[in-house]
């Protein structure tokens, strides 16, 4: 394993890194937020989405933004603990899913 390498996960963590919300599937808990506040902010929808290095929210259905690799294990974290597994992290390279509920 690599110094690089994530410790389990077997993802190489100098690969470029997107996330995304489902909002179909938000449940409004806000743990995201907590988690990655850079990353990650609820709406007056009560919906939360992924915000943009302009520290804007993109409201677009499946819209996504790169995963800053310092933090990369809050992101984790937050997809990890949504209870409406709803927070998907995949490689920009081929869109694989690597954190989520439909990680591989």
């Amino acid at each position: 394993m690599t110094v690089q390498q994530e410790a389990g996960s077997g993802t190489d963590t100098s690969e470029a890194l997107e996330v995304w919300i489902d909002q179909d599937l938000c449940t409004g808990d806000g743990i995201c937020a907590q988690y990655a506040p850079e990353v990650f902010e609820l709406d007056i929808d009560g919906l939360a989405y992924v915000k943009d290095a302009d520290d804007e929210l993109l409201q677009q259905p499946g819209a996504s933004t790169p995963v800053p690799l310092p933090l990369l294990t809050d992101v984790v974290a937050s997809a990890k603990e949504c209870p409406g597994d709803c927070i998907h992290v995949r490689r920009v390279s081929d869109s694989v899913e690597v954190y989520g509920p439909d990680a591989e």
